[in-house]
């Protein structure tokens, strides 16, 4: 096959699928990951495609959302490292709400682990992790059925989850910046979103470093209400999720990145908690329990927290680790 026959072809698959593997696109086009590397290159620096960790996908940040199998080739290292720290922050006989993706799939399957828990949750994905969990108590939302992700959406869906308060949730989505926060391609999974936050008393959102920087349509969580992230460390050469790490913990994101170098299980940027401004829930404040007293959650010293005076390393240090 020649060389435009091949990027054609490449081309045609991710405009059916929206987002699609390397791996997957060596296997069509019959050819090394290599070459389709080459091929990819060569189709974004015309425009007509993006290139993400492992993977190609639709130009810009504004497209309509890629279904669960295509999703579930992109960044699969980075999504178990990821679930791997973030079970980390979940407590025995907690309350939880998880939403819908691929990478809260990976942590699901990991607090199957963790004895007395109750965990809320709209992806059928989620539910099914957990299913055969001894001591897991699952709690689905009612809702309508979105074939493309395996998630309950819609009023039915948002209704049962009114007057539901836990300890925290534990998100993903498609897109996260510091200026707009958590985002995603889907009107009716974002609303979802939205009422899943509004149930915790903190947020934590699960992202590998592919969507740093990615701005997508529907807001879902705005960096105020964000209380930590869990990522994977940036390559070296990808200075844009280094910036927007370094800007989200400038706004009082506390950070836990997977797999660098330093505390046991990840290591953490300085978040400046000074600069989080105030917005008004009508659940409570993330850190606080009703009465105004600071949450054990909150208390609690984080993984890879650091004494107070002591300076953590900033984002681009860890990146020259």
């Amino acid at each position: 096959m020649f060389a435009a026959e091949r990027r054609q072809l490449i081309l045609e698959m991710v405009r059916a699928n929206g987002a699609v593997s390397l791996r997957e696109l060596a296997r069509v086009v019959q050819t090394s990951e290599v070459t389709v590397r080459r091929d990819v290159r060569a189709l974004e620096a015309e425009g007509l495609l993006d290139r993400r960790h492992g993977g190609a996908v639709l130009p810009g940040g504004f497209t309509r959302e890629s279904g669960f199998p295509q999703k579930s080739h992109l960044a699969t290292a980075e999504k178990t490292a990821i679930a791997d720290l973030a079970a980390n922050f979940v407590e025995e006989g907690e309350a939880i709400v998880v939403g819908a993706g691929t990478t809260t799939q990976e942590l699901a399957r990991r607090l199957a682990r963790v004895p007395g828990l109750t965990v809320v949750t709209n992806s059928l994905l989620v539910a099914q992790a957990l299913a055969h969990a001894n001591r897991v108590e699952v709690v689905m939302t009612g809702g309508t059925l979105r074939g493309s992700n395996y998630a309950l959406v819609g009023s039915g869906a948002e209704q049962s989850l009114q007057g539901l308060r836990v300890s925290r949730a534990f998100l993903s989505g498609s897109g996260l910046t510091a200026e707009r926060g958590l985002s995603t391609s889907n009107m009716l999974s974002a609303s979802v979103d939205r009422a899943l936050v509004q149930a915790a008393a903190e947020v934590v959102v699960l992202a590998d470093h592919t969507k740093l920087g990615t701005d997508t349509m529907f807001q879902t969580v705005p960096t105020d209400l964000i209380t930590r992230l869990v990522t994977d460390e940036p390559p070296a050469h990808d200075d844009r999720a280094a910036t927007e790490l370094q800007a989200l913990a400038d706004q009082g994101v506390q950070i836990a990145v997977a797999g660098a170098s330093g505390s046991p299980g990840g290591d953490t940027v300085p978040a400046r908690p000074q600069q989080r401004r105030d917005v008004p829930l009508p659940s409570p404040r993330r850190g606080q329990v009703p009465g105004g007293t600071p949450s054990p959650l909150r208390a609690a010293t984080a993984l890879g927290e650091q004494p107070p005076g002591t300076e953590r390393p900033r984002v681009a240090d860890m990146r020259r680790r």
